[in-house]
């Protein structure tokens, strides 16, 4: 059967003209932007003020200044590289100057806007596909990343219990009973495999298959795309450790630069009080008011006096959540204006930004994951 050329006036099936693309990119950036304006409006009455935040920081130390900075900088970096390191084992090498960007990009995306973690996952799993991560490896990098990264923040809060000297002997006693058991499970998995494995698939069965597992699910079928070995565990544990000790030696060098000398462990526990006062209210970008007054409040409670403690939560604030948007927003725009439209035909969203979606295991509870159209499997 010979082709039957078009005729002039039938419409081409071809791509989209690159005019009504940059439209569209265009139109996504500035709802970008314009979030951001409206968050910036929303909580005008709660942003720090400069003026108060300028005399405190005149009379601050500058040498505790730096090192509040230097080590929330650490930080961010120490999460950044659990991503690289988990690329890596995937067979992906990703600069670090980028990897830094998407993390910077990714936070900002994740605290500022109403429903910042989907984006920011979608995001994130965007930037990894463009560096050259399979869907499956994109996946197990954030899952497998976001585990660690809770295990660290765990061992970190269990470190801070011991310390104190008022929870020290119930905190051992729970490590103890948890170490106990999990050596017995070790031990019963090495001699009764198939037991074991037959148990816990009729115990944990139902559960997993419930969608908040999904997850844990993803993460267990996307390991095989993880080549890690037990050297690797390590550094990643010791990584996401040495993450949150960054941020809450920043809140610690905070308070020295103000003359305040809390116990470490005390800045510990009250830097938890504050992250679970913060996510008592999930829409407040970031725990935006709730973490100042956790913070200060449980300073206070440790022997701090009023005024200096508010000046260093100020202070480390300022550092932690108000400069690293900033830096994220600046990383986001960097990306953005950097990227080049690939040859192949692209389906571009409001936002301009999210082209391929994640697994729907990645999205929010509730979220609806896109269903990729029939002849590209990775269109949004």
């Amino acid at each position: 059967m010979s082709d039957i050329p078009p005729r002039p006036g039938d419409p081409s099936p071809g791509p989209r003209p690159p005019a009504r693309r940059r439209w569209l990119r265009r139109a996504g950036r500035a709802a970008m932007l314009g979030a951001i304006g409206v968050s910036v409006w929303a909580f005008r009455d709660q942003l720090p003020d400069a003026g108060a935040l300028w005399d405190v920081a005149t009379d601050a130390a500058p040498g505790w200044l730096v090192v509040m900075v230097l080590t929330q900088l650490a930080s961010m970096s120490m999460f950044t590289r659990v991503q690289r390191w988990l690329l890596r084992a995937g067979g992906v090498r990703l600069p670090l100057s980028r990897a830094l960007q998407i993390t910077y990009a990714g936070n900002a995306l994740s605290t500022t806007l109403p429903v910042g973690p989907a984006v920011s996952v979608a995001f994130t799993f965007r930037r990894f596909r463009r560096a050259g991560a399979t869907p499956r490896l994109a996946t197990a990098v954030i899952v497998v990343g976001g585990v660690v990264m809770n295990l660290g923040y765990a061992v970190v809060g269990l470190t801070a219990l011991v310390a104190e000297p008022h929870s020290r002997s119930t905190a051992i006693t729970g490590l103890a009973a948890l170490a106990g058991g999990l050596c017995a499970v070790a031990l019963l998995w090495r001699w009764r495999r198939d037991a074991m494995n037959r148990l816990a698939l009729r115990v944990f069965g139902p559960l997993l298959r419930h969608r908040l597992a999904a997850p844990l699910t993803e993460m267990w079928q996307g390991r095989g795309a993880l080549r890690l070995s037990a050297p690797d565990w390590g550094v990643l544990g010791l990584m996401a450790v040495l993450n949150w000790s960054f941020d809450i030696l920043s809140l610690a060098a905070a308070e020295r630069a103000v003359g305040v000398h809390t116990p470490l462990y005390a800045v510990a526990l009250a830097y938890y009080a504050a992250q679970a006062a913060g996510s008592v209210v999930p829409l407040l970008p970031g725990g935006l008011g709730a973490i100042e007054a956790s913070l200060t409040a449980s300073l206070v409670a440790f022997g701090a006096q009023a005024v200096p403690a508010g000046a260093a939560v100020a202070l480390y604030r300022l550092a932690s959540f108000w400069g690293v948007i900033g830096a994220g927003w600046l990383a986001w725009l960097a990306i953005r204006l950097g990227d080049e439209d690939p040859p192949r035909t692209r389906a571009w969203g409001a936002l301009g930004d999210v082209e391929t979606s994640p697994p729907a295991a990645l999205m929010p509870v509730g979220a609806a994951a896109p269903a990729p159209a029939p002849d590209s499997a990775e269109s949004a």
